[in-house]
């Protein structure tokens, strides 16, 4: 039987018998690794010995995060990439071809939209956006070229939910892997894998590193294909994380539940907040009872999360006039930190994508993202509260 995740984020994937008996797994800072006769050098390149040859092709350090995140998120196998963009494109290239096409949830970071236009434009590989609403929507969109299915849940920034298992029954009927950005709730709250999705992929960036200071990218699926990915599209496109950062990354998610639960119980406070204030529009959070997907919401995630998104009345110049009277509340494109993040979509995160497309997927220009931290919810919701009285006059 297998250990609860709160110990499994601190110890799997490590034996500190197998290293002098240290507490936190050692830093293997080294590029490169030495062979004991030219003949180990051969038989390890050939694949006939197991062993390190190289950083880029693997590392003592990045192993045992690469071990544990598989763990944490249901998987057989975990690899580790220098950005959350670094595991989209190796990913998203090792399930394509030219002549391919992608089927996406409504909407998706942009960078990610970035580089789905990337790949049509130089690769020919085609892209359509679903809402994903309901099984006859999902068919109709399939096509017979459709060789993956791309989604985020909760969508950045809509926070719109799709249904995994569902889309999971139906990708597998075809024979189509579908692949989860499950950077929003981490494997804390959310596990695609168990729900029938074949590859997670998450910005570490975000709450698994949990304090703003390093920038990497995990992938999670079935051994046979992430081996692949890490011979093929890893290696030779060489999107790989440093040691150091691998280190970091363990230390981090060792406060991960705990982190995760502080996040979650913050943003239900400042959404109450939020939600009865006069100057807010509309909220887009999960924990919001009169959520349409609430079914699907209590099926496939833990908790709510500890990100939502509202429109404020007013213009552009409304929203942007708000987040420039906050005081504690920082405003930054990250989120997942200590600290409290805000951020305008429109022209930040999502600013590459057509203002038409955006407004298909639900942003607009009155559109905040907030990244609630670790900070009291009393003090959060203070200079929410003091940013709303200054706009007012």
């Amino acid at each position: 039987m297998g250990k609860k995740f709160e110990t499994e984020v601190i110890h799997n994937g490590y034996e500190s018998s197998q290293f002098e008996g240290s507490l936190v797994p050692p830093l293997f800072q080294t590029s490169t690794f030495t062979f004991a006769t030219a003949e180990q050098g051969e038989k390890r390149f050939a694949g006939e010995e197991n062993g390190y040859i190289y950083s880029r092709l693997g590392n003592p350090t990045v192993k045992v995060l690469e071990e544990r995140i598989a763990v944490l998120e249901k998987g057989e196998a975990g690899l580790a990439f220098g950005s959350g963009m670094a595991a989209v494109s190796a990913i998203l290239l090792a399930l394509t071809k030219t002549g391919d096409h992608v089927l996406c949830s409504q909407g998706v970071y942009g960078c990610t939209f970035g580089l789905l236009q990337l790949m049509k434009e130089k690769y020919h590989i085609d892209h359509d956006f679903s809402t994903m609403e309901n099984k006859e929507i999902i068919e109709n969109a399939i096509r017979t070229n459709t060789s993956v299915i791309y989604i985020e849940t909760p969508i950045n920034p809509t926070m719109q939910i799709v249904d995994l298992q569902l889309i999971a029954e139906i990708a597998k009927e075809r024979g189509i892997p579908v692949v989860v950005d499950n950077t929003f709730c981490s494997p804390y709250l959310q596990n695609p894998l168990e729900l029938g999705c074949d590859v997670v992929i998450h910005s570490a960036t975000k709450y698994i590193c949990g304090h703003g200071d390093v920038i990497a990218g995990l992938a999670v699926g079935k051994s046979e294909f992430i081996n692949t990915v890490s011979k093929t599209t890893l290696k030779d496109i060489g999107g790989i994380i440093s040691p150091f950062d691998a280190w970091l990354l363990l230390r981090g998610i060792k406060t991960l539940p705990v982190r995760m639960d502080r996040h979650c119980d913050n943003a239900e406070k400042v959404y109450q907040f939020l939600n009865e204030h006069e100057m807010v529009d509309t909220i887009y959070y999960p924990g919001d009872e009169t959520h349409p997907q609430k079914d699907i919401i209590q099926k496939q995630m833990k908790k709510p999360g500890g990100i939502f998104s509202f429109t404020i009345k007013g213009s552009k110049e409304t929203a942007q006039h708000f987040m420039n009277q906050l005081k504690l509340i920082k405003i930054a494109v990250s989120l997942g930190d200590a600290e409290t993040l805000i951020q305008h979509p429109a022209t930040m995160t999502h600013a590459v994508i057509p203002r038409d497309i955006r407004l298909q997927m639900g942003i607009d220009d009155t559109l905040l993202r907030l990244s609630v931290g670790l900070e009291s919810w009393e003090d959060i919701v203070e200079d929410l509260k003091q940013a709303f009285v200054a706009i007012s006059y």
